[in-house]
């Protein structure tokens, strides 16, 4: 079984693109800290399909803390100064609002 649990803060604001077959999709960048005495952060790549991605874009924003579940997958790439970079990429199956929305949406519901 390949299901990661992960909680941590976005880095930036989600990307929502609709791709050419009309699926929504979301993609954001969580930071995970490590409870290590070196306190070291991991980064992993999210990606939310249909439903679940529209409502990342639409409440989700840089800092807010979020739970993701799903599988994990590790791509290898080489970046263009020539050194190989690996990337945690996350298909979210869930993710859970854990930070309190901006006051902006306080008369919206997330469900």
């Amino acid at each position: 079984m390949n299901k990661l649990i992960l909680i941590g803060n976005l880095v930036k604001d989600p990307e929502q693109r609709t791709t050419d077959n009309g699926i929504q999709c979301s993609t954001f960048t969580l930071a995970v800290n490590r409870r290590t005495s070196s306190e070291s952060t991991d980064y992993f790549r999210v990606t939310a399909w249909r439903q679940l991605g529209a409502l990342c874009a639409k409440y989700l924003s840089k800092g807010r803390k979020v739970c993701v579940t799903g599988p994990v997958s590790c791509n290898v790439y080489q970046g263009y100064d020539g050194k190989t970079y690996a990337s945690m990429e996350v298909n979210a199956e869930d993710v859970e609002f854990l930070s309190s929305r901006p006051a902006e949406h306080d008369d919206e519901i997330v469900r």
